[in-house]
């Protein structure tokens, strides 16, 4: 496949985390995907995904992941994101608390025939986790 496919592919997975319309998420993750940073529990392919987007979009219902910069290569794209929300909902285990959450990430996807087949990314879990109100103790 080609850069161009592949940036479709990517695009078509973040809107599908946007609106929450994660049903379809099996036609651009491969049913054997792996995501070597994933969620707690996380499991491989699509139902992975499917789980840790439905979680976060539970406590965050207004999430909005929004592409920043977007190189791609024949077989991979990386991405620098900002994702937004207001929280909600139960956020590893703090309950929801009604603030805005802004924090930044990147993320490098394998694609293979169109699919996403392997994934590696970080966010600002931290950032957002202060922005909850979480404090640091010495």
């Amino acid at each position: 496949m080609n850069s161009e496919t592949n940036i479709a592919a990517l695009e078509r997975m973040a809107e599908m985390v946007n609106t929450g319309n994660l049903d379809t998420l099996d036609e651009v993750v491969d049913q054997d995907a792996v995501d070597h940073d994933p969620a707690p529990g996380q499991e491989r392919g699509p139902e992975g995904f499917k789980d840790f987007f439905s979680t976060l979009r539970a406590a965050f219902p207004d999430l909005k992941l929004e592409p920043v910069t977007v190189v791609a290569d024949d077989e991979h794209v990386a991405m620098a994101y900002t994702i937004n929300g207001t929280h909600q909902g139960e956020f590893q285990g703090i309950a929801a608390s009604g603030r805005r959450i802004s924090a930044r990430g990147v993320e490098i996807v394998k694609f293979r025939d169109g699919k996403l087949i392997e994934r590696w990314g970080s966010s600002d879990e931290l950032g957002i986790l202060m922005q909850l109100g979480l404090t640091l103790e010495r």
